[in-house]
């Protein structure tokens, strides 16, 4: 069967992914104008109700380019990472058939990474395990759970949101069901054979992404971040389910004194994961990197508009 083309664009928040991907695929564009969709790769994109704090792309953007995989489930739903590539398949291989160019963007590195090579094997979820860790994770707290973990399966515990009660008890359950950390469950080095990946990795110096990151944060709260959580409380939704635990509504329930407290907190958060996503991108084979700063953003994402350009005469 032939290899579906599959365009990757990983960039953490505020480094330009979106805008890259305006110029490259909307109505500007004179090569890819009306020929590609877009998968997002954010996993806080899913959740419905969370629109400033997660940085979703507009409804203008929306609109000029198809856009997949945000606005799917709310805030109490675990979605994770087996769901995600799932749907993505699905997907790409329905973009594909209308003849156009699945593009997966976004800034989850986790996300992606599982994505290029395939999901590790490891074992089904037993409800029985599940269960009496819950309700130890209930009974002893959360923070338990993870110092807990951090002694079973260190190497997992670093890659994972002290606050992530879905996966801190999933590396748990997997390590009392075969007696092995999850980290031993590798993922493939190789790129699934199923796609031919273009994949495009966006980099900027790490002082200028740090306060692209803080003039977003500061943005989000111009546009109603406050106003937003607030209204998420009143419809029920609490800190501990998964899509309130996304940096931009966890602060909130910090206990901090006052709303700059908590805008500086998620700024630091938002520091920490930029530079954390990058880990999951590394070794990615093929994978073509572009440094790009203020000055220089124009004409780098003119020579990735090329080297797509080449790419696709050759695919097609």
């Amino acid at each position: 069967m032939k290899k579906i083309p599959v365009i990757v664009i990983f960039a953490p928040t505020a480094t330009g992914k979106t805008a890259l991907t305006e110029k490259l695929f909307g109505q500007g564009s004179l090569f890819f104008k009306d020929r590609a969709e877009i998968i997002s790769a954010d996993s806080m994109a899913v959740y419905k109700d969370m629109n400033i704090g997660t940085a979703k792309p507009d409804l203008k953007l929306q609109n000029q380019i198809p856009h997949h995989m945000i606005d799917m489930v709310s805030p109490d739903v675990q979605f994770d990472v087996s769901e995600f590539v799932e749907k993505a398949d699905i997907a790409c291989k329905e973009i594909y058939e209308r003849n156009k160019i699945p593009v997966v963007a976004g800034g989850t590195g986790f996300y992606i990474r599982n994505f290029l090579l395939g999901l590790p094997q490891t074992p089904e979820s037993d409800s029985k395990i599940r269960n009496q860790l819950k309700a130890e994770a209930k009974e002893r707290g959360l923070d338990f759970m993870y110092q807990k973990l951090k002694t079973v399966d260190e190497k997992s515990a670093e890659k994972i949101n002290p606050n992530d009660e879905y996966r801190i008890l999933r590396a748990l359950e997997v390590f009392y069901l075969t007696g092995k950390p999850r980290s031993s469950f590798e993922l493939s080095s190789k790129l699934r054979e199923q796609y031919d990946f273009f994949t495009i990795i966006l980099q900027r110096d790490r002082e200028e992404l740090y306060k692209r990151i803080d003039m977003r944060v500061d943005m989000m709260f111009d546009e109603g971040l406050e106003k937003e959580v607030q209204s998420l409380i009143e419809k029920g939704y609490r800190k501990e389910m998964p899509g309130m635990q996304a940096i931009g509504y966890r602060e909130f329930f910090m206990n901090l004194e006052t709303i700059e407290e908590v805008k500086e907190k998620i700024k630091t958060d938002s520091h920490k994961y930029a530079k954390k996503q990058y880990l999951f991108m590394k070794g990615i084979p093929e994978a073509r990197f572009y440094r790009i700063n203020d000055e220089n953003y124009e004409s780098v994402t003119d020579i990735i508009k090329n080297d797509l350009v080449q790419w696709c005469k050759l695919i097609y």
